[in-house]
């Protein structure tokens, strides 16, 4: 019995080492793969903004990640998944932070401010993404382009919702409308203060930009011109 009991446990043991190896071996490769693939989102919406979607090649796309060009095909089937990619994922991210802001600040005058601050912070750590969507959206094959408009359509509804509650009475349509006056004001940023450098333009642009929208969405109703 003495002697029969010695394998067991040491087998268990030992495949136990084995499935934790392998486990941590899969979850390297899945990192590595992961990061790659982020490496090609960056890249994309870097070269994207500087020479336009047609002028990239999947070739320029993975030497600016630091991979060769038939890799690209591990993490996408082509240029326009990238682009759909790029887009789609920050439109879902933005979705997903709004309704954060909201859900953490119940008091509608904080979580317009907060808005705000969250839609600055977009605008200026990620310039190369608006002028991609900007000049780029028409790229996009169909089906993703619904992706994309139903999630910003989405994303204006999480601000009205607010302005709804700020400004009680107020015709949703004109609330809908300073919204999207609002993301005009602060995604021209990318436009407005490209020749100053980021860190100036975050530290001068950031508190004036944020000032601007507050005032815009907070400010009463105003009578119409006679």
């Amino acid at each position: 019995m003495g002697g029969n009991s010695g394998p067991l446990p040491g087998g268990a043991a030992t495949t136990a080492g084995l499935t934790a190896g392998t486990t941590a071996g899969t979850t390297q490769r899945s990192q590595a793969k992961e990061n790659r693939r982020q490496a090609l989102l960056a890249a994309a919406a870097s070269l994207f903004a500087r020479d336009g979607f047609t002028r990239v090649s999947l070739e320029d796309l993975g030497a600016a990640a630091g991979i060769s060009g038939p890799a690209v095909y591990r993490h996408f089937p082509g240029k326009q998944a990238v682009l759909a990619a790029l887009l789609v994922t920050v439109s879902e991210d933005l979705l997903a932070g709004g309704r954060q802001v909201v859900d953490r600040h119940p008091d509608p005058l904080t979580a317009v401010r907060r808005l705000v601050a969250f839609q600055v912070e977009f605008a200026l750590g990620k310039p190369d993404v608006i002028r991609v969507q900007d000049r780029d959206f028409s790229a996009l094959a169909g089906p993703d382009q619904a992706a994309v408009r139903l999630l910003q359509r989405s994303y204006v509804q999480v601000w009205v919702d607010v302005l709804v509650q700020l400004h009680p009475g107020t015709d949703p349509a004109e609330l809908r409308m300073r919204a999207q006056a609002t993301f005009g004001l602060i995604n021209s940023t990318p436009h407005s203060v490209s020749g100053h450098g980021r860190r100036v333009a975050s530290k001068t642009a950031r508190p004036l930009l944020e000032a601007m929208a507050v005032a815009a969405l907070t400010v009463g109703t105003p009578e119409p011109v006679s």
